[in-house]
């Protein structure tokens, strides 16, 4: 294992779970547009695979849900709803429905990422 990958797990096993939602957010959004740039270029095999890494990252952010706020239950409807998406997109190799996701995902991840500061905030 080199010195990067050392440092990422070693970020991943200290995180806290929110940090840990925000970490998925970003992952999901990096590998979307590694998708598109694939579809872009036609490298379909390649966008296949980013968008496999793209839902795995949903399932894990659906199966985390704790159901037992009201939220979630919203939250696991919109994830379904990606995911379909990202079926479809991955079917038809098509970039408007990639771009519809990164806008939903991008937008979770700004409300989570502030969700988070106002957390650490209230923490210190």
């Amino acid at each position: 294992m080199n010195p990067y990958q050392q440092y990422q797990e070693n970020q991943i096993m200290t995180a806290p779970p929110e940090r840990l939602v925000l970490m998925l957010y970003e992952g999901a959004l990096k590998f979307l547009r590694l998708a598109k740039k694939a579809v872009e270029e036609k490298s379909y095999a390649d966008a296949n695979n980013y968008i496999i890494r793209v839902e795995d990252i949903i399932m894990e952010l659906n199966m985390s849900l704790d159901m037992n706020f009201e939220i979630s239950k919203s939250l696991r409807n919109l994830y379904n709803f990606i995911y379909e998406k990202l079926i479809e997109a991955n079917i038809k190799k098509d970039l408007s429905k990639l771009e519809e996701v990164e806008g939903l995902l991008a937008g979770l991840k700004e409300a989570w990422q502030e969700a988070y500061l106002e957390v650490m905030r209230t923490k210190k």
